[in-house]
Order: structure tokens, then C-alpha cells, then sequence
């Protein structure tokens, strides 16, 4: 009798009205877009119209080191001449003169040299060893 009770209350709690439960449903939540403002740098570069103009030339002669040469330029544009000049080793000097018209015809250079080379005969620099003044030592005769 008891299992008989008990399956009756089981019986009648599982047949209790429930609420209807939807189903759930996964929607996806779009959240607010804005476009980004608009590219406004805060500072604003200067357009240079005017061709570049300068001049300038500088000159070395360390006769310590043996150094001596010297250069001088000047640019209109893109006209740009100038000439630089170098002693070398050998005693000659090399004298290069360069032109470059505009910027398509690129840097067109006549090298020249005034003097003539000259090897001096290689002396050594270096003495011979220091060499020993000894005698020998005194023999002895029975």
C-alpha cells in the first residue's frame, strides 16, 4: 500500500500544470557605431616654392699630416657648379670641376692634374741593432 501511495503522489505532482518556458534564443546586440573624425593634422607644412640658392667653400692645409685640399660650391636651383681640389701622396694635385645642370642631366666631373708625380728613393728610417762592445773573458794557462 505505501508503494501504491507513493507512486500516486508521484504521479500527480508530475501531472501539476507548469508555465510554458520558450525556448531561448541567442541574438547578437549590435552595439552604436560612429565614424571616426575626420585626418585634420594640427600643423601644416610650409610649401617651399622658392629653389634652393647657397654658396659655400672651405679650405685645409695641415702640413703636419700632409693634408692640403680645398673645395667651393654654389647651387641656383638646380644649377650647381664647383670645383674641389686635393695634393696627393705623390705630389701632384687633382683639381675636379663638376657642373650639374638640372636634375635630369645628373653630375658630369673633368678631373685634371697640374705637376708631375714624383717618388722620392725609399731611405730606410730604421738604425741596425745595437751591437754588443764586449771582450771576452781572460783565459787562464796553466
Amino acid at each position: 500500500m505505501k508503494t501504491f501511495i507513493a507512486l500516486t503522489l508521484l504521479a500527480v505532482a508530475s501531472a501539476a500544470p507548469t508555465a510554458d518556458k520558450p525556448e531561448p534564443t541567442y541574438e547578437p546586440r549590435y552595439e552604436p557605431r560612429y565614424a571616426p573624425a575626420p585626418y585634420k593634422p594640427a600643423y601644416k607644412q610650409t610649401a617651399y616654392e622658392e629653389p634652393p640658392k647657397y654658396e659655400y667653400q672651405y679650405a685645409v692645409a695641415d702640413h703636419y699630416s700632409g693634408a692640403d685640399f680645398n673645395q667651393n660650391e654654389a647651387r641656383d636651383g638646380y644649377a650647381t657648379n664647383g670645383e674641389y681640389r686635393v695634393v696627393l701622396p705623390d705630389g701632384r694635385t687633382q683639381i675636379v670641376t663638376y657642373t650639374v645642370q638640372d636634375n635630369e642631366s645628373g653630375y658630369v666631373a673633368d678631373v685634371k692634374y697640374e705637376g708631375e708625380a714624383s717618388y722620392p728613393e725609399e731611405k730606410p728610417s730604421y738604425k741596425p741593432a745595437y751591437k754588443p762592445a764586449y771582450e771576452p773573458a781572460p783565459a787562464y794557462e796553466a
